[in-house]
């Protein structure tokens, strides 16, 4: 036991090391010095050995703490070294592709399987759509124009010149794929020579270059709903570039923007605004007409000794709640009205009514705790 190495030295991480961090240690070490990399090398094999063993300790939860409380004495007697690298293969090989691993292991014969070549979908586009503060009350249609990628009229996508046909790649044979075999295993790549198309064109479209697509500017009707705030994502399936090869299109987002409105103000789905009014009405009360974001007009009453700054609450005079039923509310500020400039009659009243409250005008006005 004293000559042998320690499990945290021969994965080289650190006795803290997580699970994911030992995994990827020991398949670092297991692909470097595989017996089926190393044909006859007795030395990558005992390495090979080491790292298993190792591996094996340090990823059983009750064998590692054995392990790091006694050392090789507390998992003496352990029986079985290397089941798991020959057997575990989603443990250790878990990035890559099984199929490809156990193919280049055991040979084509092993879990064959066709590839189909999916047609790529296009991108996805954002516009950035402007509206008015009323316009997301009510909502609205908008007309767009977008520049996106369409198919090409000139050779229906294909990319090719009229009376001539894409060839098979000759590096991928055609599956768009290129195959890689290092020792046990095999990892598939996308061919670099037809980026995955496996095809080349051999005589491009001059319309589009043999790229199958040509730039375009279309015109979209947006339906905007009620209730759409700044920030909001508008998804319009379908409408955004056209994928390559016939690919399916992608999606078009709008993103909304509202402008700041001259009178309201919105805050989740009420409306505030402020309404002036004179200091008799204040006084005695009275009816006032009110603008709504509705572009109506409502009656409220002002109740007598209103004050300056008071809110009132005009129920179901707000901003619709978006995809449900009901709305905000209107909240109306009053802001009492003091006039700059006085009328001789004007004046003579309001001097009677401050004699009344037992002022003097004009004098200084004694303040009582």
């Amino acid at each position: 036991m004293a000559n042998k190495r320690d499990y945290y030295e021969i994965l080289s991480v650190a006795k803290n090391a997580q699970e994911d961090e030992i995994k990827q240690a020991y398949r670092k070490l297991a692909l470097k010095y595989h017996p089926d990399r190393n044909k006859g090398n007795a030395e990558a094999e005992e390495k090979f050995k080491e790292a298993t063993e190792a591996y094996e300790i340090l990823r059983d939860p009750k064998k590692r703490a054995q392990y790091d409380k006694y050392g090789h004495e507390g998992v003496a007697g352990f029986e079985g070294f290397g089941r798991g690298a020959y057997t575990d293969f989603s443990d250790i090989f878990g990035d890559f592709d099984l199929n490809d691993i156990f193919e280049g292991f055991f040979g084509s014969g092993f879990g064959g399987r066709t590839r189909t070549k999916k047609p790529r979908r296009g991108s996805d586009i954002q516009y950035d759509l402007t509206i008015d503060l009323e316009s997301a009350a009510t909502g609205k249609e908008a007309q767009i124009e977008i520049p996106r990628n369409e198919m090409c009229p000139s050779c229906s996508g294909s990319g090719s010149a009229a009376g001539s046909k894409p060839v098979v790649c000759p590096v991928c044979s055609g599956t768009g794929q290129i195959r890689q075999t290092q020792g046990f295993f095999s990892i598939t790549q996308t061919c670099y020579k037809c980026r995955g198309e496996g095809k080349i064109i051999s005589s491009p479209c001059k319309n589009c270059g043999g790229n199958g697509l040509v730039m375009k500017k279309r015109k979209i009707t947006v339906k905007v709903p009620a209730g759409v705030e700044s920030g909001s994502r508008l998804k319009i399936g379908g409408e955004g570039e056209q994928g390559p090869s016939g690919g399916p299109r992608g999606d078009l987002y709008v993103v909304i923007h509202i402008l700041k409105h001259a009178i309201f103000e919105r805050h989740g789905n009420d409306i505030l605004s402020i309404v002036d009014i004179s200091y008799p009405m204040a006084c005695l009360g009275g009816e006032i007409e009110v603008d709504t974001i509705m572009k109506t007009r409502v009656k409220m009453k002002i109740p007598t000794g209103a004050e300056n700054g008071q809110v009132f609450r005009l129920k179901g005079n707000g901003i619709p709640y978006l995809g449900s039923y009901g709305r905000g509310d209107q909240l109306v500020k009053i802001n009492v009205r003091v006039p700059k400039k006085l009328t001789p009659r004007q004046k003579e009243l309001l001097q009677e009514l401050a004699r009344l409250e037992g002022e003097e005008p004009g004098s200084t006005m004694r303040q009582f705790y």
